[in-house]
């Protein structure tokens, strides 16, 4: 592989490389590269480019930014939730490819990245109003991603985006439920609905997903024992279609019920054996614990139960509080009543206890600082007794 400098002024040059002939054509094919800096440095990057070529790299591809988005989605398509897919393909039709799909991958630099992360926080959402600093943090994150894939194919040399200032997000506050207000929104459903009452009362006493609670079967129910397997999701699909998966973080794990959510269970279950019987079916063990069919053979909607539990708290008037911040609520109690952090993280499905850490910081901070007057207790000088 032969290539070399060209000066074109002052700390300016141009690194040019023969990379052969054209099958098609015949034509020699170089690669060329406009480096600023001293000539070593120019030097530097050449020998740099020279390498890479000569490993087979194709750092002189036409291709744009919408060939790498098209081509990386159907080699990533089987690895991605369907969840994740949508969101992908939003940010890619919405926001990224109109504005960067046209350029050529190997010509993408860290500036033209800010730029584009700049437009987006201004006018990037629907009607042209401003997008937040956590919305743009996900496109710079698939937009990393697409890049990191170019590199492997030899498209670029190196990924801009690693080098790119995206705005950093606000932490996300939580802002939870009180024990007053949950007990509220169970009574209440309880009253209206047994089915979404049973329902409430397993997110807020699990911390599941409503993915999770969503794909429950019988046969993962032990109420002898109290015992609670969660292996599956369930996630709304294209076209009203419903895809049980596994769990977000791909594990299982038993959680141990207490006495009235037991309860709560068992009386679900006699509600679905007493309507399965009226139509003259059988209830499998298969069957899903919450679904509207007689057989229980079509689990209830994700989506669906975000919007009764919308209508819910307008009935009951507790406002800001949504379906997840139950999970949030369970999580926060625990560790606020002292249960050790790798037990929460447990129950919730974390992939490790530094996530559980990392959102719940607040409240340990709380925790601790009770800890702290638990200790100072145990250390201080008795008090005379009179």
């Amino acid at each position: 592989m032969r290539g070399h400098l060209e000066a074109r002024g002052k700390d300016a040059w141009r690194a040019k490389i023969f990379l052969g002939r054209d099958d098609a054509t015949g034509r020699q094919r170089y690669l060329t590269r406009t480096i600023h800096g001293t000539k070593r440095q120019a030097e530097a990057v050449l020998n740099q480019l020279i390498v890479e070529t000569g490993q087979g790299s194709n750092l002189d591809t036409e291709a744009t930014v919408r060939d790498l988005a098209q081509r990386w989605m159907v080699l990533a398509g089987d690895r991605l939730s369907p969840t994740t897919s949508n969101e992908y393909r939003r940010l890619l039709d919405r926001q990224i490819l109109p504005s960067l799909g046209t350029r050529k991958v190997r010509t993408l630099r860290a500036a033209d990245l800010d730029v584009f992360y700049s437009n987006i926080l201004r006018q990037g959402g629907n009607g042209g109003r401003a997008l937040s600093a956590q919305s743009v943090q996900h496109n710079h994150a698939l937009i990393r991603r697409l890049l990191s894939q170019a590199v492997k194919w030899g498209w670029c040399a190196a990924n801009p985006a690693a080098n790119a200032s995206p705005p950093k997000g606000r932490r996300h506050e939580l802002h939870l439920p009180t024990p007053e207000q949950v007990m509220a929104l169970l009574k209440v459903a309880t009253e209206r609905d047994p089915h979404f009452g049973c329902f409430l009362r397993l997110a807020a006493v699990t911390g599941a997903r409503r993915g999770e609670l969503c794909a429950l079967r019988w046969s993962d129910m032990d109420l002898d024992a109290g015992l609670l397997s969660i292996s599956r999701s369930i996630v709304d699909g294209r076209s009203d279609s419903l895809i049980e998966k596994d769990t977000k973080t791909h594990s299982s794990r038993k959680i141990t019920l207490d006495q009235e959510t037991r309860a709560a269970l068992a009386g679900q279950h006699s509600r679905h054996v007493e309507r399965a019987t009226a139509c003259g079916v059988s209830l499998p063990t298969s069957a899903f614990v919450f679904s509207d069919s007689p057989d229980g053979s079509t689990p209830w909607r994700p989506g669906r139960m975000t919007l009764a539990f919308v209508r819910l708290c307008r009935t009951v008037g507790v406002h800001d509080v949504r379906l997840h911040d139950l999970r949030h609520f369970a999580a926060a109690r625990m560790l606020v009543a002292g249960v050790p952090v790798k037990t929460v993280s447990g129950r919730l499905g974390h992939a490790n206890a530094a996530t559980t850490l990392n959102v719940y910081a607040h409240f340990l901070e709380t925790s601790d600082a009770e800890a702290a007057n638990v200790l100072s207790d145990l250390l201080s000088e008795p008090k005379p007794t009179t």
